[in-house]
C-alpha cells in the first residue's frame, strides 16, 4: 500500500496543479453521482429509508405521526427511493434558502419538494426532499399519479441535503437518532403486526 501511494503521488506531481484539481473534481463527481442497485426488503407494512445518511431525528410528533429525518453529506449516495409501494397523490415544490441541511430550520426555510403517497394497503405517508448548504437542485423522477414500487428511484438532491419522513403512528420505529441508514435497504419503521427484515448491504 505505501508503495502504491508513493507511485500515485509521484504521478500526480508530474501533472500541473490545474490538471490535478480537475482530476480530483472528476473523481468527486463520479463518486457523488453513483447509483448502486439495491435489493429492497420484501414484506407488508415496511417503511424503508428513502435516503442514505445519518438519522438526525426519530420521534413521535405532536401531530400524531412519527418523524424520521435523514441527513446526507456529500459522500452519501444521493438518489432517493420510494419508502413503500403505492401511488404518488400529491407533490409540492417550495422555493427557499440553502442553509445547512442538518439544522432543524432547514425543514421550513430551505428549498424543498414534498411527496404524499397512498400505499397499496391504504396507508398514507409523506416525505420531503430538502436542499442543503451547497445543494442547488432537487430533481424528481416521478409525477402525481405515478405508481411506484418500494425502493424505486424517485429523484435525487445534488450536493448535500436531507429527507424528512412522516410515518403513521401505528408503525413501530426500527431506527434511532445517530444511526446510519441506506436508501431502499434499511427499514425505518414497520406496522406492529408485521415482521421486519433489516438486512443491509454495501453501497457499491
Amino acid at each position: 500500500m505505501p508503495t502504491a501511494i508513493a507511485m500515485v503521488a509521484t504521478w500526480l506531481l508530474c501533472w500541473s496543479a490545474t490538471a490535478t484539481i480537475l482530476l480530483l473534481l472528476l473523481a468527486f463527481m463520479v463518486n457523488f453521482f453513483r447509483d448502486p442497485e439495491r435489493d429492497t426488503p420484501k414484506g407488508e407494512g415496511l417503511f424503508v429509508s428513502p435516503a442514505d445518511g445519518k438519522v438526525i431525528r426519530a420521534e413521535l410528533t405532536d401531530d400524531g405521526h412519527y418523524r424520521v429525518d435523514i441527513f446526507m453529506n456529500v459522500f452519501n449516495v444521493h438518489v432517493n427511493r420510494a419508502p413503500m409501494a403505492g401511488r404518488i397523490t400529491h407533490m409540492q415544490y417550495f422555493p427557499g434558502k440553502f442553509v445547512n441541511a442538518s439544522f432543524d430550520t432547514a425543514s421550513e426555510e430551505n428549498e424543498r419538494n414534498r411527496f404524499e403517497m397512498e400505499c397499496e394497503d391504504g396507508t398514507r405517508i409523506a416525505f420531503t426532499q430538502i436542499s442543503g448548504l451547497i445543494a442547488r437542485r432537487i430533481v424528481s423522477y416521478v409525477e402525481v399519479g405515478d405508481k411506484v414500487g418500494a425502493g424505486e428511484r424517485i429523484g435525487m438532491i445534488r450536493f448535500g441535503s436531507r429527507v424528512n419522513c412522516e410515518i403513521p403512528a401505528d408503525y413501530a420505529l426500527q431506527v434511532k437518532k445517530g444511526e446510519m441508514v441506506t436508501a431502499g435497504l434499511t427499514v425505518l419503521a414497520s406496522r406492529t403486526e408485521h415482521g421486519v427484515n433489516t438486512g443491509e448491504s454495501s453501497d457499491d
